[in-house]
Parts: structure tokens; C-alpha cells; sequence
């Protein structure tokens, strides 16, 4: 009842898509515009983590789910310091009746500058992305009127986010320690950290150091670390040139764990090729086969782009593949101590099946010492 009573209120918006579709529905965040590629997210809950997970940065989430904002928002739920993606898409935005919400969802947007778009129809705009794969689309919900033929092209005309490097605009500005103790000193190079990664490097015994996307190998080898985590982070792991030699100065030296963009980009420091899948995987319920152990993991992921088998390097070896589409979601170096996972271990939200990669982490550390 409170969607139909409110919706009234508020200005008449739509979403512009590059192939000419519009969606209109009502602005429930802020009154901005803004353009950024659509995805779709099949998670049933934790769209607070979601919202606030840097790898969106550029996007524009789509959630499945048919009802948002039920539980609210509260700062216990932040992923990072900020939002960084472009817009949210929903259905239906109801209000917080949550004894542990501090916001409703539609005031947590406005306090971050977020458009959001309410009583579209997310299922069509799914299966829409799901048939054409990801689209640009621009979101207009300012109160000036605009033309839907104009916001198509703006869409269109939008350089999107292949070969655009965002991990710098996630990153941290300065090295930071995460926490000040632990049995190992681990160095996370921050391509859009998220803070629950952090949370389960304290907790699996490691002592962390932050430090921005664009610090080097020399950099980073003289904080004299026991192993170095490439973390998660948005847009196209081709475009980070610097952080691929990083990477590559890094094998050998020390022991090497990489998450999402971390992943790819140890695969490609390694001579692996990374391309774009069509709608990529966003969701809390992807299957995964441990390759190394025979069991399967339902793991949470974010990601855009994967590794090909084309030119797979004889130097790194597949322990890892999705049960969806038979990509690879996890490889291991077979001389040098370092292996990645596409998904997110940490989850939040998601599964705890993979927590137990932290671990493996410590044990390489250990093996290499």
C-alpha cells in the first residue's frame, strides 16, 4: 500500500536503453541524472552490501527480487566508504519495518547522490539483458523534462566501460593499516576493496596494510608483507596496465591470493587472455566446482569480464569452473606460491561456502615460508 500511496508523489522518471527500449516507473532516490551500464542482480537479499560493493562503480543494478527496502538501511551494512554505482532499478520500494534499520532505502540513496527508478518492470528488462547482453542506459529522473529520443542517445554516445580503468576512482587515496595485529602481514592492493574481505583477513589471523590501486612492486615489497592480496574492484581488468606489471614484479616474491578483478588481473599477468561475458554473472546462487577436492560451492560474484580458455598458459592451472557456463572461476600458479578466484569468498551478501580460501591463504603463506 505505502508503494501506490508514494509513487504518487513523486516525479515521473524513465531508463533509456542504447537499443531504443524505455522503462518508465517513478524516482525514488536522487533527483539526478545519470548514465551507466545496466545489470541485473539475482540476489534475494543484502542490497545495502550490494549497493555499497565498489565493483558497480559505472553501473546500473537491476534487482530481480520484487520488493526492495523491507528491512531498511543501517551503516553495519556498508561494503566501502561510499556508493559508487550509477543507478538502482526495482519494482516494488516498500518501507523499512526493521528494528535494526537506521534509514529507509529511498533516503539511503538520497544522503549518496544515487537515482534510483521504482515500478518498472524488472523482468522484462532482465530477459531483455540476458537475450542482448548488457546494456548502456541512462536514467533520468531530474525534475527538467527530457525526450526519451535524447536520453537514447545519450546512452548511446556513452564511451561505457570497456578499456575505461575504475579502479582508480574506488581506490583508497593513501595506504592505511586495516587493523594492527595478526600472526602474518598481508598488503591488500585496493582496486575497490570491500570492507568484509578486510574483515576476514583480520579474522583468519592476518595483519592488514591498504594500499592504493597504482602502488608498485617496490612499493609494496618494502612494507617486507608475508603475502599480498589483490582485491575486487569495477570495470575492465585489460585497462589496469600498471597493476597487470605490478602483479608480474609480485610472482615469485611473494604469495600471491586475488578475488574478482584481483583474479584476472594474476591471470593475465601470467599471459591469460580476459574478455567480456554477455551479461556477466551478479547474483548469490552461482554453482561452482572445486576442481581440486571434487564439491561444489554456491558462491555470491560481480564481474563483467572472465577468463578465456583461448591461450590458456601452461603455467597456471584451472581449480575452479562454473556449473552456469563452464567458465573459470578460480586458477593456481604452478611454480609460484598465488592463486584467484573469480566469485567472492567473503560474500556479504551470499553463501559462506568459500571462507575457507582465507585459510588456504595462510597455509600457502606458511608452505612458501
Amino acid at each position: 500500500m505505502y508503494f501506490w500511496q508514494k509513487k504518487q508523489t513523486q516525479n515521473r522518471a524513465f531508463l533509456a536503453l542504447e537499443n531504443g527500449e524505455i522503462y518508465y516507473g517513478y524516482s525514488c532516490g536522487a533527483a539526478i541524472d545519470h548514465v551507466g551500464e545496466v545489470v541485473f542482480n539475482t540476489g534475494m537479499s543484502g542490497y545495502q552490501e550490494i549497493m555499497s560493493d565498489p565493483s558497480y562503480a559505472g553501473q546500473m543494478v537491476t534487482f530481480t527480487v520484487p520488493e526492495l527496502g523491507n528491512y531498511g538501511c543501517n551503516m553495519c551494512a556498508m561494503e566501502s566508504r561510499k556508493v559508487h554505482l550509477s543507478g538502482v532499478l526495482l519494482h516494488e520500494l516498500n518501507p523499512p519495518s526493521n528494528y535494526a534499520s537506521e534509514c529507509s532505502l529511498e533516503d539511503f540513496l538520497v544522503h549518496h547522490h544515487v537515482p534510483a527508478l521504482a515500478g518498472i518492470d524488472t523482468r522484462k528488462l532482465t530477459l531483455t539483458l540476458r537475450s542482448q547482453g548488457n546494456q548502456k542506459g541512462y536514467l533520468h529522473c531530474a525534475d527538467a523534462p527530457m525526450l526519451e529520443t535524447e536520453a537514447v542517445a545519450k546512452a548511446r554516445a556513452w564511451e561505457g566501460l570497456d578499456a575505461q580503468d575504475y579502479a582508480v576512482k574506488v581506490t583508497s587515496g593513501v595506504a592505511h593499516a586495516w587493523n594492527t595485529s595478526g600472526c602474518y602481514h598481508v598488503v591488500a592492493l585496493d582496486f575497490g576493496v570491500k570492507h568484509n574481505i578486510l574483515r576476514l583477513l583480520e579474522n583468519a589471523g592476518f595483519r592488514v596494510t591498504v594500499v592504493p590501486a597504482k602502488t608498485t612492486a617496490d612499493e609494496i615489497l618494502s612494507y617486507q608483507p608475508d603475502g599480498v592480496f589483490l582485491s575486487n574492484g569495477p570495470a575492465d581488468p585489460n585497462a589496469l596496465t600498471y597493476a597487470i606489471e605490478t602483479v608480474r614484479h609480485l610472482l615469485g616474491k611473494t604469495p600471491l591470493m586475488g578475488i574478482c578483478l584481483g583474479h584476472q588481473l594474476l591471470a593475465i599477468a601470467c599471459g591469460a587472455e580476459c574478455v567480456r561475458l554477455k551479461f556477466g554473472h551478479h547474483g548469490c546462487n552461482h554453482p561452482v566446482k572445486n576442481l581440486v577436492n571434487n564439491t561444489i560451492e554456491i558462491t555470491s560474484q560481480n564481474h563483467n569480464f572472465a577468463i578465456t580458455e583461448h591461450h590458456f598458459p601452461e603455467c597456471l592451472e584451472v581449480t575452479h569452473r562454473n556449473l552456469n557456463d563452464q567458465t573459470i572461476e578460480g586458477i593456481r600458479h604452478r611454480v609460484y606460491p598465488a592463486f584467484s578466484v573469480q566469485y567472492h569468498p567473503e560474500s556479504a551478501p551470499g553463501p559462506h561456502d568459500s571462507r575457507y580460501l582465507f585459510e588456504n591463504f595462510i597455509s600457502l603463506i606458511e608452505t612458501s615460508k
